[in-house]
């Protein structure tokens, strides 16, 4: 009897589903159980030291002595600075509940679970002293799935920082416990955008240059981006009365319900500039929308910029415009954080 080929392909996809999602099932239990064992490992670490009542100076020698010995007894994991990071985790999450779910996918989760990130992602997340900041980027890893090196790029880039500047003390202090949250068109731009991931040199890029990096780049792209942007064309051309115009980068944000349109300016933006984009803008609303799609945006990304003149050249408009800068080095977070403390002593 000859075995159809369809059925067969059937199988060979049932027996691979369940392999591959036993595989991902089993890894998620190994880092939920590693992340509450390295808790528990901090636990007992503060209260033997709170109990001997032990100053700076025999904490560290109790580090040396355990590092010593867990080595010779559990083998590789137990070096004095992970162990440093076990007793920090405690401090730093006191009432860290150790049970829950460990998130690896974008898969919609049950929201009364508690949702734990894996050791390396609190790992990361103890370097950051500004609670504030930790309590962000926690919340970010969890509502926009990201991996371990998404996080450590957004923390490089002050992503916090850069968000809570334009804020008051309670949109700052909303900010960090809730993370950031789209709620209106304005909540979608970013100021300025951080492109390092480029390695391009200061001064000598062209517009085409930018836009063909940042396209190299989609992942990187859309990470600085942030939370529902997908990408929709290059160059999209349109014409008016026999005219050819080129939008650099076409968006959808999926949250927004809205086309985003992004020129990319590599010199300061000028008011020729804002004219042309309300252009695009007016054109979408007639050519490209359809039903359920709300007002498109857009977004000019420049090297520089004049905030009178952007001002002026957007007053008045019933396009929502807006204008970012971009930055090609990644931000003195010390000079961001003096800011923020700023916004924080003065609200």
């Amino acid at each position: 009897m000859k075995i159809s080929k369809s059925k067969y392909n059937q199988l060979l996809k049932s027996i691979s589903s369940t392999f591959l999602n036993a595989k991902e099932s089993a890894l998620q239990a190994i880092n939920v159980e590693l992340t509450k064992a390295n808790w528990e490992i901090g636990k007992y670490i503060v209260e033997y030291e709170q109990k001997g009542k032990l100053k700076a100076e025999y904490g560290i020698a109790l580090l040396n002595d355990l590092s010593r010995d867990l080595k010779m007894q559990c083998g590789k994991g137990f070096g004095k600075s992970n162990l440093y990071l076990m007793r920090q985790f405690f401090l730093k999450y006191p009432k860290f509940r150790t049970s829950g779910i460990f998130r690896t996918s974008g898969k919609s989760t049950n929201k009364k679970s508690h949702v734990i990130l894996s050791w390396s992602h609190y790992a990361e997340l103890l370097t950051i002293d500004n609670d504030l900041a930790r309590m962000f980027y926690e919340k970010q890893s969890v509502n926009e799935n990201w991996s371990v090196r998404e996080l450590k790029r957004q923390i490089d880039s002050a992503l916090f920082q850069r968000l809570a500047l334009s804020k008051n003390k309670k949109g700052m202090l909303k900010l960090a416990s809730k993370g950031q949250r789209i709620l209106s068109t304005s909540d979608a731009v970013r100021d300025p955008y951080v492109f390092e991931f480029l390695g391009l040199p200061v001064g000598k890029v062209s517009e085409k240059g930018l836009e063909k990096n940042l396209i190299n780049n989609l992942q990187r792209f859309l990470l600085e981006l942030g939370k529902g942007f997908s990408f929709v064309a290059q160059q999209f051309k349109l014409t008016v009365d026999n005219q050819h115009f080129f939008i650099d980068l076409v968006f959808y944000h999926r949250i927004l319900k809205c086309f985003v349109l992004i020129d990319l300016k590599v010199k300061k933006v000028k008011h020729q500039d804002i004219g042309q984009m309300n252009l695009y803008l007016n054109y979408f609303k007639e050519e490209e929308g359809t039903t359920g799609d709300n007002e498109p945006i857009g977004i000019i990304i420049a090297a520089d910029k004049h905030e009178l003149l952007v001002r002026y050249a957007t007053g008045g408009l019933s396009n929502k415009i807006f204008v970012s800068k971009y930055q090609l080095y990644l931000p003195d977070r010390k000079t961001l954080e003096r800011k923020v403390k700023e916004i924080i002593l003065n609200s």
